[in-house]
């Protein structure tokens, strides 16, 4: 799969380049190794009757071998919630996260947009209780996002949101990654993707200029 676009949040882009090359190679890397599985779901809403779609579901495994092949692993905290002035205990609650390594959180979202934003607040939990320095979001762009069922959000709505919120959430850095089919495995709006892809090439070029 392709990078389309970032976004540094409290400078989650540039502490990964800066404090953290190795991972921030290898996640790369890991986008990169993901292959177009093909439209292996074919849609029963009405609005797409038999179109061939991409399989959320499908895209997470391949992120979830890829992953564990390079020993990211799940980030898990069991906990009891106790309220004040309520007689009622729930034991073994927990907040868990896909993958996880050298304090580096990393979410892999193909869900509604709630999940998007929830993932943001369990960064900011596993922050706080002092696990880890930063998260990634790796998230569709808005062109992949059509080309799959409707539950599927995307990561320019996130964007958007957090520029909004005036960078007061989440208090821990993030970095958010907005990603795409290869461009040569399908051609859907084909000439807008090669203009975002164009753009992204000389903003990574500035990047690796930064970093020198």
């Amino acid at each position: 799969m392709e990078t389309v676009y970032t976004y540094s949040h409290l400078g989650g882009e540039e502490i990964l380049m800066v404090r953290y090359p190795d991972l921030n190679d290898e996640i790369n890397d890991i986008i990169t190794s993901i292959r177009n599985p093909g439209r292996n779901k074919v849609s029963k809403e009405k609005t797409m009757v038999e179109k061939r779609l991409y399989s959320p579901g499908e895209i997470n495994r391949l992120f979830k071998e890829a992953f564990g092949e390079k020993d990211w692993y799940e980030l898990k905290d069991y906990f009891d919630i106790e309220l004040p002035n309520y007689p009622h205990t729930i034991k073994n609650a927990y907040k868990q996260c896909d993958f996880f390594k050298g304090d580096v959180l990393i979410e892999v979202q193909f869900g509604k947009y709630a999940f998007m934003f929830y993932d943001l607040a369990k960064f900011q939990y596993f922050f706080n209780m002092g696990k880890i320095k930063l998260g990634v979001e790796i998230v569709p762009c808005h062109l992949l996002h059509k080309q799959m069922s409707t539950g599927v959000s995307y990561g320019e709505q996130l964007v958007y949101d957090l520029e909004r919120l005036s960078k007061n959430f989440p208090s821990v850095p993030v970095k958010i990654i907005l990603i795409d089919m290869p461009i040569e495995s399908d051609d859907y709006n084909e000439e807008e993707r090669i203009e975002i892809l164009n753009v992204r090439k000389e903003l990574e070029k500035m990047l690796v200029a930064w970093k020198r």
